[in-house]
């Protein structure tokens, strides 16, 4: 516990000094810790540190988690994002517990999302994902695609699309993918004039986010510490 509330207390240190230089206030940005293969008593202990908002990436994980947590923590208002590649076939699941999806990136998950979202008058918000690769194979949409997509994912009843979540390329200067982030905003926001926040920045390059206009941070090792095994 004494690790873990050290590690948390440096991460929103940095946090604070990043947005200071960058002219910014901490109220702007959220910071979603990931704590994937954790188990829920370390979530727990977070929560009893002050943070309330996670981010998981696998369903089969992060659904009996979050069902344990309210059991662990049942005054906790915690929140869930979910951060990872989503299949249509867990989209019902995954509303069941998740506020936030940051990974809505092609037609057939907003289809399957409209039609679960009718059925289930569940609101739930969204970043659309970029592919800033060209790796046809990774998730996020193609940047040439945000405008065409942005405009059905607005018809979309009790979908609010919050802006635009991406992931830095390997080997490569964060900042530059970042900068190029923060330019396909300004094409969304032609559509959606809202969607003005960035989903950007782990936890090797959160820092160098916040400089881009970063509002959501997916921060995991540099708070969790080493991956576990347990759910």
């Amino acid at each position: 516990m004494i690790e873990l509330s050290l590690r948390y207390d440096q991460v929103q240190a940095r946090i604070a000094d990043a947005a200071s230089k960058s002219r910014r206030t901490r109220a702007e940005i959220e910071l979603i810790v990931v704590t994937k293969t954790h188990p829920a008593s370390l979530v727990a202990e977070l929560v009893d540190l002050g943070q309330l908002a996670f981010g998981e990436n696998k369903d089969q994980e992060a659904k009996p988690k979050a069902e344990l947590l309210s059991q662990l923590r049942p005054d906790a208002a915690a929140s869930w994002h979910f951060v990872g590649q989503l299949q249509s076939n867990k989209v019902k699941s995954v509303l069941s517990y998740a506020d936030v999806i940051h990974s809505l990136d092609r037609s057939s998950l907003l289809k399957e999302l409209a039609k679960q979202l009718a059925n289930s008058g569940k609101q739930v918000s969204a970043f659309i994902e970029l592919n800033l690769t060209d790796d046809p194979n990774r998730g996020g949409l193609a940047p040439d695609s945000i405008k065409q997509f942005a405009e059905r994912a607005a018809e979309v009843e009790n979908l609010e699309v919050l802006g635009l979540m991406a992931v830095a390329g390997l080997g490569v200067d964060p900042r530059v993918d970042f900068e190029r982030v923060q330019k396909h905003s300004q094409t969304l926001q032609e559509v959606v004039a809202s969607a003005n926040k960035l989903s950007l920045g782990m936890s090797a390059d959160f820092e160098q986010a916040i400089e881009f206009g970063a509002t959501h941070l997916r921060v995991g090792s540099e708070i969790t510490g080493p991956r576990g095994n347990n759910t």
